[in-house]
């Protein structure tokens, strides 16, 4: 978008020249007060123009927020995949994590639905590697949907969960312990007591991550059971 040529004299904020400026702006909103209140009227207060002028570059806040999201993942670096297929689907998803963990309000807006569809396909590549990898592995292109569901909801799961506890920590509220359980009631919890907060706040991501694309991609590309009446259930 060509920059606009400034009146001699003119003070204050400069004109508004480009898709970044909005960008910045509202990722400056977002780091402030939260994406929840990051709203047309305030980002365009923020950029010093009317609301009006601001519609012309952009539909509305779930439109904002796409491009906010496809912004910050073309960015990062991508990560060298690997040629084992289940590595692959390793470092994607871990990928995927460092991302949501370097921008914890992403993992709230693309837990709506319809998010993640939106996005541009230069931002979908880790979804594609993690697919890709399932599908190189053996698993059916359905299959392949349920390993990524999978891996998205425990990526997400544990970014939430990390970043709500830090900022509950920040607040200035102990983390919880066990040391006051009773044992006759909850003994291997009220053995582990005090040391709660210390083993909950261990990094396991990566540990479980490479456990759980272990498992999912054995159970998709495992031969089915026989059902329960059939020859071969029955022996025969």
């Amino acid at each position: 978008m060509p920059r606009p040529s400034a009146s001699p004299g003119r003070t204050g904020r400069p004109p508004l020249t480009s898709r970044a400026q909005i960008l910045a702006a509202a990722r400056r909103l977002i780091d402030r007060d939260g994406w929840e209140k990051l709203t047309i009227r305030r980002l365009a207060a923020e950029l010093g123009i009317g609301t009006t002028t601001l519609y012309h570059h952009i539909r509305d806040k779930e439109d904002l927020l796409v491009l906010l999201l496809n912004h910050y993942v073309e960015q990062r670096e991508r990560p060298d995949l690997p040629g084992h297929p289940r590595d692959r689907v390793v470092v994607a998803a871990t990928a995927l994590h460092d991302a949501l963990a370097g921008w914890p309000w992403a993992a709230e807006v693309l837990t709506a639905d319809g998010f993640v569809g939106r996005l541009d396909e230069s931002a979908l590549w880790m979804v594609e590697a993690v697919l890709a990898g399932a599908i190189d592995h053996g698993c059916t292109p359905a299959q392949a949907v349920d390993v990524f569901r999978s891996i998205w909801y425990y990526t997400v799961g544990e970014i939430l969960v990390r970043a709500h506890s830090a900022h509950r920590g920040t607040g200035g509220r102990p983390l919880p312990s066990f040391g006051d359980l009773d044992p006759a009631r909850v003994p291997h919890l009220a053995a582990i007591g005090d040391e709660w907060p210390a083993l909950a706040a261990r990094d396991t991501y990566p540990q479980g991550l490479r456990a759980f694309v272990d498992g999912l991609l054995a159970q998709a590309t495992s031969p089915a059971p026989p059902e329960e009446g059939s020859g071969a259930w029955n022996g025969r």
